[in-house]
């Protein structure tokens, strides 16, 4: 049985991502920073270090890695501070580099494996208040391209997506005003449901796309068309 580890994987997106790669048959190792098996900061090098060890040790291999975890602090640039911006860049696009050198290492030697990163549109296309995030998600586009260069003679594919609006907790709190003017930019006139995106996720995980590489895949409802 092969074994898939998903950062960030306590709620949401990536908690729906685990629940599909589960009924796919994956032994699925659960990653997030409280609650779950394996707790890790996945900004932090050692702990990173740990946790891929920790899987290989249960599991004996890794063959999917999915880089979910992320986080927002959004705001204006000239009011954002470095804070802001630095524990940004910090959790969504070191945790890649971290993670893709860790487990793409174990990959390596066996000769195999899917590396999916969650990028954003706003990484692909920008986006106002949101200078920090966009920069992390342009960002891992970039070490997805790279990667999949280094890692493709290997047989190990490397692979983005890049999610428009998702329905969360967070979209459920913004006003009825708020809600209608993002609406009407998405061409489905709806969001993307979590489980989209984890269908996405297992598409890239399994047989059917062993020759898909180095790719940015949009799943947005037309936003950007």
């Amino acid at each position: 049985m092969k074994t898939a580890l998903v950062t960030g994987a306590g709620q949401g997106i990536g908690a729906a991502i685990v629940e599909r790669l589960k009924a796919d048959g994956f032994n699925v190792a659960v990653n997030d920073l409280k609650d779950v098996e394996f707790s890790a900061d996945v900004s932090d090098y050692a702990a990173c270090e740990a946790l891929v060890k920790a899987v290989k040790d249960k599991y004996g291999s890794i063959d999917v890695l999915v880089n979910n975890a992320g986080i927002t602090r959004d705001g204006l640039l000239a009011r954002m501070s470095e804070e802001q911006y630095d524990s940004v860049i910090r959790v969504n696009q070191k945790s890649i580099f971290n993670l893709t050198k860790l487990a793409g290492g174990v990959m390596l030697r066996q000769k195999s494996g899917r590396i999916i990163n969650l990028s954003s549109v706003a990484g692909v296309h920008g986006n106002a208040g949101q200078f920090n995030y966009s920069a992390s998600k342009a960002a891992v586009i970039g070490m997805t391209k790279s990667a999949a260069k280094e890692f493709a003679s290997r047989g190990i594919c490397v692979n983005a997506i890049a999610p428009g609006f998702v329905e969360t907790p967070m979209t459920a709190q913004l006003t009825e005003e708020q809600q209608a003017a993002i609406l009407s930019r998405i061409g489905m006139k709806r969001y993307c449901q979590p489980e989209e995106i984890a269908g996405l996720v297992s598409f890239l995980a399994g047989e059917d796309s062993k020759y898909i590489t180095g790719q940015v895949i949009e799943i947005s409802g037309g936003l950007t068309l």
